[in-house]
């Protein structure tokens, strides 16, 4: 009886999968490309400049969505001579090319002569666009892929960082991004100076993501897309309190998508500030036998139908990777389009690279960094806390307890990576006796330490204990 020795097809196939196998069918396969409609839109481009390379750079296809190399030379020239003002016509670009050694790169004069009739009605040039756009995203993704194998035999212990590392390319190509990454200077002074006429113009929104402090706002412009705002303090100084009322104005006052990741308190513990600390009610009165009126009611409850309306993501994973924060944040921010981010706060968040191991020092600037590079990734503001030293109890004097950025705890990464850096404390904490206590009760300030884009400063607050609440300004005082 004959015995048969051949594995069964199962096997075969995960054996070549771990081994990594490839069919002589893989290795001849063309990369996805459509020809057709390539040689297509260079037609209509060349028949109608205005009309059809204008369209190209508004559909923002680039060279690189060609697969032919011919082609992505032409098409690279064609929008040098278009953005230079210069005429399109077949007999003068046949001259220029000639005269740039670019003439046989194109295939000469007949190939160009071909293109300019390949397409006798420019009328499908969108429908023949969107084919080679996407042979450009299939062509991204085996590359990507292919990448991603490579890396994950070459560095098997790095999981989580490659990861982060193939998500973020994969959602590029998803969003189109890597065909918009760079700017040219051109757009960059469009931008500038539309930007310029609109604050002109007084118009809202010009300056960034208002966060409710008046002071705050006018020094810093706003929370502008791609900044990295760092908040830092002594504990129990509020830092928690201060950020949620930024979150309050950002996603309740102002109705802009945000998402909080607290690595401290629960969901539950964040709404139930939230809730009450903008309906100006405090929770404690009720251990000590108080009875909410009627006015307080109608508060809280019309706080609780604005919170729940309003579009607020919350994530209270405790000790939250840097991995795991950027890929949280790039869903919600392509399903929900976040428009802010809060991270409470930064000292207790992890990363799990190799590099990060047993160097507390280079866990924290692998986090800041990671944040810095995510704010400019989704183009949001972020706003996250971090942990100061001991330095501001060591001052004496009038010096007792003032912050400076030098007491940011464990990096000075932070600094070097923040956009704004402002050092939150409060003067009645640090008093000496009862009655010092009293007349410092209240007091607050905000030290913007570093502001990239603006002025420097002190910033007074007041703080309302009960409330969990700062407000504008230094405490009102009755005359005695």
């Amino acid at each position: 009886m004959a015995v048969d020795t051949k594995p069964a097809p199962s096997f075969r196939k995960t054996a070549d999968l771990q081994q990594g196998a490839t069919t002589v069918d893989d290795v001849t396969r063309a990369l996805p490309h459509a020809l057709g409609p390539e040689k297509s839109l260079l037609s209509s481009m060349l028949q109608d400049p205005q009309e059809y390379i204008g369209a190209a750079i508004e559909e923002k296809l680039t060279a690189e969505h060609f697969y032919l190399p011919s082609h992505t030379t032409l098409f690279g020239f064609l929008i040098e001579l278009f953005e230079g003002g210069q005429e399109v016509e077949l007999v003068s670009l046949i001259q220029r090319l000639l005269d740039r050694g670019l003439l046989d790169r194109v295939g000469g004069p007949s190939a160009l002569t071909d293109l300019y009739t390949y397409a006798p009605s420019p009328g499908h040039f969108r429908h023949h666009l969107q084919h080679v756009k996407d042979k450009y995203v299939l062509r991204s993704i085996i590359q990507n892929s292919n990448e991603a194998i490579a890396q994950a035999y070459d560095a098997p212990d790095e999981v989580a960082s490659l990861l982060d590392s193939v998500e973020a390319k994969m959602l590029a190509i998803r969003e189109g991004s890597e065909t918009n990454k760079a700017p040219t200077i051109k757009q960059s002074v469009n931008e500038v100076i539309e930007q310029f006429q609109a604050l002109l113009a007084g118009e809202k929104g010009a300056q960034g993501i208002t966060t409710g402090f008046e002071d705050l706002d006018r020094m810093s412009s706003g929370l502008k897309p791609g900044e990295m705002f760092v908040v830092a303090a002594r504990p129990s100084m509020g830092k928690t309190s201060f950020m949620m009322n930024i979150v309050e104005h950002v996603c309740i006052t102002e109705g802009k998508p945000t998402m909080v990741f607290s690595c401290e308190m629960s969901a539950f513990q964040i709404v139930q500030r939230l809730v009450f600390s903008r309906s100006k009610f405090a929770m404690s009165q009720l251990s000590r036998g108080y009875t909410p009126t009627k006015g307080d009611l109608q508060r809280i409850q019309r706080a609780a139908l604005e919170t729940s309306g309003a579009k607020l993501f919350i994530d209270d994973t405790a000790g939250i990777s840097i991995n795991e924060l950027r890929a949280k944040a790039r869903r919600k921010k392509r399903d929900e389009d976040i428009q802010f981010i809060a991270i409470d706060y930064l000292q207790l968040m992890k990363s799990r690279t190799k590099q990060a191991e047993g160097s507390r020092e280079r866990e924290i600037a692998e986090i800041s960094a990671g944040i810095k590079s995510l704010a400019k990734e989704l183009a949001i503001p972020i706003l996250i806390l971090a942990q100061l030293n001991r330095g501001p109890e060591s001052r004496t004097g009038k010096n007792v307890g003032v912050p400076r950025m030098s007491d940011l705890r464990e990096s000075g990464s932070i600094e070097q990576d923040a956009d704004m850096v402002g050092l939150l404390y409060r003067t009645a904490y640090y008093a000496e006796d009862a009655e010092e206590k009293e007349a410092e009760a209240g007091k607050a300030e905000l030290v913007l330490a570093k502001n990239r884009n603006g002025e420097t400063g002190h910033l007074p607050l007041t703080f309302i204990a009960d409330l969990m609440r700062f407000e504008t300004g230094a405490p009102a005082r009755e005359e005695g």
